[in-house]
């Protein structure tokens, strides 16, 4: 991804709230927090501090773009090609031929297209991409677990249907922007720089809607609901975030459209846990059961397995029943099973009978290591 003139201007790491050695869980969770507080359906009026969020977590959040962005922020200010001047002195380098130094951002382009192989802004004339956008997908745990072809209804900006996505009324054309000629870009002569910015008066489209189209009004777009088609894969885990390659906001000026990512919410499980690829399982035995060791059956996704305890189970010991846990493509997890020591509330004449029984000829006492 080429660097963005947002790259140069903002802290993503302050906006999240997070330090520069965040993990991937810190980056997480912070957004998380952030976008449930900040969710224009929760909060009316949050939608540029939600936009704000969702950025800078789609840079952070990425390892590439993260570590990109961190290159860039490292450059310093010199770096910026869409700040203001920097003295020669400061780090700009030395002045050319007759003490002047023209410093043109397509040079930066070149510089910065060495670092990352890549230019880093597309020229005049080239569509603008479209925004990622961001939605929940609520699933059952069998769902997650075994994978799921389903729909996510949103809300979502499509080229306008009246104007085709020109923003022009129908009849009209955009016509060519006459402060920039088409460019898109103003040139700004600042003694030692000439850097070139955005032309405020097209946006940088390089046309101008002399007309606007009614329905959007010249935005070239319209939101509309929209059902988009999810394959989830087996063992999905909750939170996890699933790319929807561009089926996010449309691209303006004939632009790719941006991607949509679908974060996954699952409901908990009546009787399983989950690590991972493996389930968890907790199984109630008696105490004779556990003393003299039983086969007990258990249940798990599919049909009951037989599991062997032997002689002397601990409270809490775990089994572990192989293949029995969540489908992974090469090899499924493993079901855990943690048995616990069912002690009953009220005995019967004959069961205290029994355990006074037990109790009398039990020797030792399985504190003494307490020394008490």
């Amino acid at each position: 991804m080429a660097p963005q003139r947002e790259w140069f201007e903002k802290d993503y790491y302050k906006v999240l709230g997070v330090p520069k050695e965040a993990t991937d869980k810190d980056l997480t969770r912070a957004y998380r927090k952030l976008a449930k507080r900040y969710h224009p359906d929760a909060n009316p009026g949050s939608e540029e501090r939600f936009k704000e969020i969702s950025a800078a977590y789609d840079v952070l959040g990425d390892p590439a773009k993260r570590k990109e962005y961190d290159e860039v922020r490292a450059l310093g200010p010199i770096s910026n090609p869409f700040g203001g001047p920097t003295h020669a002195g400061a780090g700009a380098g030395r002045p050319g031929p007759g003490g002047n130094f023209n410093f043109h951002i397509d040079d930066l382009s070149d510089l910065l297209g060495g670092i990352f192989g890549q230019r880093t802004r597309p020229g005049p004339g080239v569509g603008q991409r479209g925004d990622d956008l961001e939605a929940e997908l609520h699933l059952g745990f069998l769902e997650a677990v075994e994978g799921v072809t389903t729909t996510v209804n949103l809300i979502r900006d499509v080229p306008c249907h009246t104007c085709g996505g020109t923003g022009a009324a129908p009849g009209s054309v955009p016509m060519v922007c006459s402060r920039c000629g088409g460019r898109g870009l103003l040139d700004d002569n600042l003694g030692r720089f000439s850097l070139s910015q955005t032309c405020p008066a097209c946006g940088g489209r390089g046309l101008r809607v002399e007309t606007p189209c009614p329905t959007c009004h010249g935005r070239g777009v319209e939101s509309r609901p929209r059902a988009v088609k999810v394959r989830i894969p087996t063992g999905v885990e909750d939170g996890q975030r699933i790319r929807i390659k561009g089926r996010g906001g449309p691209g303006h000026d004939n632009g790719p459209s941006g991607d949509l990512y679908v974060v996954v919410r699952v409901a908990p499980h009546p009787l399983f846990g989950r690590r991972g690829s493996d389930l968890t399982l907790a199984v109630p035995v008696s105490f004779p059961e556990a003393t003299l060791g039983a086969t007990i059956s258990v249940p798990t996704l599919a049909n009951p397995v037989r599991l062997r305890m032997p002689p002397g189970t601990r409270n809490g010991q775990t089994f572990r029943v192989r293949g029995r846990g969540v489908p992974r493509p090469g090899a499924a997890g493993d079901l855990l099973v943690t048995v616990g020591v069912a002690v009953p509330e009220k005995l019967s004449d004959e069961e205290r009978t029994a355990v006074e029984a037990l109790a009398s000829a039990s020797t030792g006492s399985p504190r003494s290591h307490l020394g008490v």
